[in-house]
């Protein structure tokens, strides 16, 4: 066995292991967010002006399901970064400091991401998508489709965001050299350009540099912090 299968075999054991309690606390976080799921989807509504409809039966409970699903996820992501981390430190023999130090970083771009597109990308989207209606064409927005789209978006854009610190990774662990993001950087506005026209809520050019902007300048942020922590 190579050094390279052992290293993954390491990892996944350690990610079996922790498989466990990310799935009770998932399950104990969606029982305890459902209570609340009514409130929660009340304050989105609000904040994103829209009003819902639903054409099945279960429609309802399903999107109360979600949104327990997406902020148990949410609240919990502190515990995802931890048990990730940690399988990913064990095989590199990375320090408790280190771990410590992604993990920080990686929920506070996680939440920045997350926050950016709940407060700025979200709003800007949804009012593009609605401005096409007429006095004879009204939308009728359906709960299950809203709630998949605002928690599918804004759990994107906190992942997408944790750009630099996988960058960093990458990086110390010698298997993407900091000369590499330095030397593609035009490839790197390319794949960016092609995520952001990807996963924005709308098409237009404007939402697209919404996401793209912040990207591109998250990778430029990760360049510089290989270069200020002296990682080749």
């Amino acid at each position: 066995m190579n050094t390279a299968t052992q290293r993954l075999a390491i990892i996944i054991k350690d990610l079996r292991r922790a498989a466990l309690t990310a799935g009770l606390a998932l399950l104990l976080g969606c029982l305890g967010f459902y209570s609340i799921s009514s409130q929660i989807l009340g304050g989105i509504q609000k904040h994103l002006h829209q009003k819902l409809a639903f054409f099945r039966v279960a429609e309802p409970f399903l999107a109360h399901l979600t949104i327990s699903l997406a902020m148990t996820v949410f609240t919990i992501m502190p515990m995802l970064s931890y048990f990730l981390w940690r399988a990913l430190a064990k095989p590199f023999n990375f320090s408790r400091a280190n771990v410590f130090w992604f993990v920080l970083f990686s929920c506070f771009l996680f939440y920045s991401g997350s926050a950016f597109c709940y407060f700025i990308t979200l709003p800007f989207g949804i009012d593009f998508l609605l401005g096409f209606q007429t006095e004879q064409l009204k939308p009728v927005i359906s709960i299950s489709d809203f709630v998949s789209f605002v928690s599918i978006f804004v759990l994107a854009f906190g992942l997408i965001f944790e750009l630099p610190i996988f960058m960093i990774f990458m990086a110390k662990i010698q298997i993407l050299p900091r000369a590499v993001f330095e030397k593609n950087r035009r490839y790197a506005a390319l794949a960016i350009s092609v995520i952001a026209a990807l996963l924005t809520p709308t098409p237009d050019i404007f939402n697209m540099l919404l996401m793209g902007g912040p990207l591109y300048m998250l990778y430029e942020v990760g360049i510089i912090v290989l270069r200020l922590l002296r990682i080749p």
